[in-house]
């Protein structure tokens, strides 16, 4: 059947054309949409500015074919052949191309938002400045396609082969690359904000550049990657592969990599405000000088030396509490409650803390990054408990004493003394105004476990342990109960006695980077 008699009866009215060989046919700027193509044999066609809007081309050869400027939207082109053809400018928006061959084609300023294309062969294909938005492309085979300057925003690339494709400054936000092979792919300059990248394999990949803010890269491989000056801030990089990794004056403010495998990459210049320096394996880690800036501007320089052993540690800083009571579903409401008011009322990102129960004892613990968030998270940590006046109190007096004038003697001429004072002096000012409202210390009145007798410990990131309250009945409270009234008996009121100042300044020296 020859391309005259195919429009003809398509003028008449006829759209089941299933199986028609147009080889070479010149159709170009056709009407032929909703006909049913399937099976056609349309190979080196010209079909440039046709319209095929809900055409069925499912199975169709259409090798070496124009489809350039041509309206494919919503067609179904399910395991159609397309190798080298030419999609320049295309419509393809919402059509379906699942299992499709689009080996080498050409799709240049092609739009295939919301298109399925799961499954489908676009190895080597030119998608240069194509409109991807929403589509599927699940377990597609993109190697060594070209896809810069594409917009992927809300893809789904799950499981997809990207290997040695060319990503650079192409748009990835808040597409799914899970579980995606990217190896040895460029992904410089690319904007990949909010992406999912966990598990995905990104060795020897090109993240030059890159915008990976919010990115999830939990278990991803990134062995040899080049990320000098990629911005991963506040990205999870929790048990992610980074041997041998170039993260030169990279943002990693905010960031978190417990678990992480850093052995071998080279850090230099890379800000690390706000990340944990626990739990990370950094055998053979390069790194002249990183910045501990909360802006990145290099105001606060930490330059390493030597063999370097008191910059990253194996453990978090912790506030341990335990409570001399028994923990039942009354004193869990009431803490989470009560945890959740305060840190909204004084802006605190707090996380909650591991509860261990006991038989007869309550152990909370709090995890933080950074050693010096210890003294406000004691405070905090005690507010609901009856015992947080006297925790205050002594909190109150050790910062003062950190920040008297013999330890400024002691300390002014360490490069982190400064900063380390300013900190303690807003913590100061943060601690003094803890308070609970009436109407929660009433209620919370009501139930014993916050009225028991509590321990407080702090232990920095060194491991170093510093006890900061014991109360007097702690531990006693079987021999203290009154048989007459049954009532835990009064408690001291003996001033408590601080640490030892040179146990304080252990204790302080032993911080994370000092």
């Amino acid at each position: 059947m020859q391309a005259e008699d195919v429009l003809k009866k398509y003028a008449a009215g006829e759209r089941t054309f299933a199986g028609v060989n147009l080889n070479e046919a010149n159709l170009s700027g056709a009407d032929l949409s909703g006909a049913d193509l399937s099976g056609a044999n349309l190979s080196v066609a010209n079909l440039s500015g046709a319209n095929l809007s809900g055409t069925n081309l499912s199975k169709a050869k259409l090798n070496v074919a124009k489809l350039s400027g041509a309206n494919l939207t919503n067609a179904n082109l399910h395991e159609a052949i397309l190798n080298v053809a030419n999609l320049t400018l295309a419509d393809l928006t919402g059509a379906t191309l699942s299992q499709a061959s689009l080996v080498r084609a050409e799709l240049t300023r092609a739009d295939l938002s919301s298109a399925n294309l799961s499954n489908a062969n676009l190895s080597g294909a030119d998608l240069k400045d194509a409109k991807l938005r929403n589509a599927d492309l699940s377990s597609a085979n993109l190697s060594r396609a070209d896809l810069k300057w594409t917009v992927f925003t809300g893809a789904n690339l799950a499981e997809a082969n990207l290997h040695g494709s060319d990503l650079s400054s192409a748009d990835c936000s808040g597409a799914d690359l899970s579980s995606t092979e990217l190896r040895q792919s460029n992904l410089s300059r690319t904007n990949l904000r909010g992406v999912n990248l966990s598990g995905a394999n990104l060795r020897w990949a090109d993240l030059s550049g890159a915008d990976l803010s919010g990115a999830d890269l939990s278990g991803a491989k990134l062995s040899g990657a080049n990320l000098t000056g990629a911005n991963l801030s506040n990205t999870n990089l929790i048990g992610t592969t980074l041997v041998h990794v170039d993260l030169t004056r990279a943002n990693l403010i905010g960031a978190d990599w417990v678990g992480a495998d850093l052995s071998g990459a080279t850090l230099t210049g890379a800000k690390l405000y706000d990340v944990p320096r626990f739990g990370v394996k950094t055998d053979g880690m390069i790194c002249e000088w990183v910045d501990l800036s909360p802006i990145g501007d290099q105001s606060s320089i930490y330059r390493f030396s030597g063999e370097e052993t008191t910059f990253f540690h194996a453990a978090p800083p912790t506030v341990r509490l335990i409570i001399d009571e028994v923990f039942n579903q009354d004193a869990h409401y009431a803490l989470a409650v009560t945890y959740r008011q305060v840190a909204q009322h004084y802006n605190l990102i707090a996380n909650p803390p591991h509860i261990q129960v006991g038989r007869r004892r309550t152990t909370l613990t709090f995890e933080l990054h950074r050693d010096d968030q210890l003294f406000l998270m004691c405070c905090f940590a005690l507010l609901p408990f009856k015992d947080a006046l006297e925790v205050q109190s002594r909190t109150i007096a050790l910062l003062k004493l950190l920040l008297s004038v013999e330890i400024e003697e002691r300390f002014a001429v360490l490069d982190w003394f400064q900063p380390f004072k300013t900190t303690l002096t807003q913590t100061l000012t943060q601690v003094s105004d803890f308070k609970l409202s009436e109407g929660s210390l009433k209620a919370l009145g009501k139930i014993p476990f916050f009225q028991a007798p509590t321990k407080t410990t702090l232990v920095n990131s060194t491991n170093q342990s510093l006890p900061l309250y014991s109360h007097p009945l702690f531990g006693k409270r079987m021999i203290a109960i009154d048989p007459a009234v049954g009532t835990i008996a009064p408690r001291s009121t003996a001033a408590p006695i601080l640490p030892s100042l040179t146990g304080l300044v252990n204790f302080i020296q032993g911080f994370h980077g000092r």
